[in-house]
């Protein structure tokens, strides 16, 4: 459970007792409780089974891969995966790989649909780079949506992440993209669903991580 959970948990509950002692309605207390309950299952954080095959990008979110799609970020050929989470999906965001995180951008935004294609470039988000161990750059990006209004990332320029290791969560919905190299196996489909942390998206080529290294952030679709 993260622990953002029991905060907003504790207001309705705080807000269902108010109800139940000021009114004489007291079934409206029932309202917040239902809230709080909702709340609870939200900031759900299970436990994830994380692969150990060598150069595997996992999904950074629950959710179901909405595009896979070839871009150019500064000129250098790479894939992106987009994940769209919904509400009921967990919202807890793991790792994509092992390695050092080397940039880290938080870009205001808009708050547009974000199954949008132009959402990757004008919503709300964070945009991590990391150097994976095997020597691969990849770029992850949490990005805000219709509802989703509150970006959470807690890693700073120089941390370590392991695979599957959590980093954040993105509140009420929204989408994840992850950008790697194009020589990468890509290992998932359309509108297939995938788990943050276990569900493997592509695996890189070892013998040729290091050939490909991504500029840090900024990406254009060609």
């Amino acid at each position: 459970m993260v622990r953002d959970g029991y905060f907003y948990a504790l207001g309705c509950v705080v807000a269902a007792l108010l109800v139940g002692w000021l009114t004489a309605l007291h079934w409206l207390a029932l309202i917040p409780l239902l809230l709080a309950a909702f709340f609870l299952w939200f900031f759900r954080d299970p436990e994830r089974s994380i692969p150990s095959t060598p150069g595997a990008i996992v999904s950074i979110a629950d959710g179901k891969v909405t595009e896979i799609a070839p871009v150019v970020v500064e000129g250098v050929a790479c894939m992106r995966i987009s994940v769209f989470l919904n509400v009921f999906n967990v919202h807890v965001n793991r790792a994509p790989a092992s390695g050092v995180v080397t940039n880290v951008e938080m870009r205001k935004g808009q708050f547009k649909n974000a199954m949008a294609a132009d959402s990757a470039e004008l919503n709300e988000q964070s945009i991590c780079t990391m150097r994976t161990d095997d020597g691969a750059t990849i770029v992850f990006k949490q990005i805000a949506g219709l509802l989703a209004r509150r970006i959470v990332f807690w890693p700073k320029v120089g941390d370590r992440l392991e695979r599957g290791q959590r980093f954040g969560l993105i509140k009420f919905g929204s989408r994840c993209d992850v950008i790697f190299p194009a020589s990468a196996n890509v290992a998932v489909r359309m509108g297939q669903h995938v788990s943050g942390g276990s569900t493997v998206l592509a695996v890189l080529p070892l013998e040729r991580t290091t050939e490909h290294a991504l500029p840090r952030a900024s990406e254009s679709a060609r």
